[in-house]
């Protein structure tokens, strides 16, 4: 039973090169989560909901069998994923359970358990499929990276919108004082005038509230621009965390290019290994290329003396040779 677990446990774990039937899994997953896609985009109109309407049921029931199924088999065979991991496997199983893409996996196939005991609208439900995009995630290496950055400066970011949320409400707040005498339709209260302020915040300006004092226009002048700063801080947070993430995948290609170049000999094995691990912290070919060489250049500059330890220059090897 373990062996079979654990099996079914590396077929269904994605990017596995060199296993046919993990890379059929993946294939085959990934194209019936595009077609949900496609199918929660189709039913939006209503001619072809009306002419493929029995059809659409059953290709909703089969995608929630597979889905399903993955869902069930991903928690029986998790335990399997960590070899180090030596708590109970009830635990192991506890802990995937709340992990993100376990709660991604159950979002796609919950929403439709629920309509067989609550009476919900067809239509909510119908888009809430939509949320099986997010199945990606698993195969896509860019939406981890995202996912990644927004967990690591998850602080940053509570910091950065709490800033925008005190903001949000002096904005409301100022505006309400100076306009809403002149204009109580439009500013009658703070949560009211919460609609200018965030249109102003984000540099948008729909327009279909604006004041009309001397004062109210100085006002919203003077919150533009300090918004400016402020708007640009979440992305300033992202494009950073995204640099940070990028230089630890190539550091993590470049730990393992160094341990196979240590012993000057590269085993097809070990260039396996190494396009593996390019493919899944999806390095394009050019970038790898370009870490190998400059790590072959360094092995060729940097190389110790076998007698005394110490580090020869190229022209001293040439010396000694």
């Amino acid at each position: 039973m373990s062996t079979t677990r654990k099996r079914l446990a590396e077929i269904l774990q994605p990017y596995r090169i060199r296993d046919k039937a993990s890379n059929y899994v993946d294939v085959f997953l990934i194209s019936l989560i595009f077609l949900n896609v496609l199918d929660v985009i189709m039913e939006s109109v209503s001619e072809f909901h009306s002419a493929y309407e029995t059809q659409l049921l059953w290709f909703e029931v089969f995608s929630i069998a597979v889905f399903s199924v993955e869902y069930l088999l991903r928690i029986w065979t998790c335990v399997d994923l960590d070899a180090h991991d030596t708590r109970p496997h009830w635990r192991q199983r506890l802990a995937y359970f709340f992990s993100p893409m376990a709660l991604i996996d159950l979002l796609a196939i919950l929403p439709f358990f629920l309509s067989l005991f609550i009476s919900i609208d067809l239509r909510f439900l119908r888009v809430l499929r939509i949320l099986r995009i997010f199945k990606l995630t698993r195969y896509s290496t860019a939406m981890q990276l995202i996912l990644n950055v927004f967990r690591e400066e998850q602080n940053s970011f509570i910091a950065a919108f709490s800033m925008l949320l005190t903001l949000l409400i002096i904005a409301a707040s100022g505006i309400y004082l100076i306009e809403h005498d002149v204009q109580p339709d439009e500013f009658g209260s703070i949560p009211q005038a919460m609609w200018w302020a965030m249109a102003t915040l984000t540099t948008v300006g729909y327009g279909d509230v604006t004041p009309i004092t001397n004062g109210g226009k100085f006002f919203g002048g003077l919150i533009t621009i300090i918004s400016m700063g402020m708007v640009a801080l979440p992305t300033g947070i992202l494009a950073s965390g995204f640099n940070v993430q990028m230089h630890r995948r190539e550091q993590k290609f470049n730990i393992l290019l160094k341990d196979i170049l240590r012993d000057g000999i590269v085993t097809d094995q070990e260039w396996s290994d190494l396009e593996v691990l390019r493919k899944e912290l999806d390095l394009n070919a050019e970038e790898a290329e370009m870490l190998i060489q400059l790590s072959e250049a360094k092995k060729i500059q940097l190389q110790d003396c076998p007698h005394c330890g110490s580090i020869l220059h190229p022209s001293r090897r040439s010396e000694d040779k």
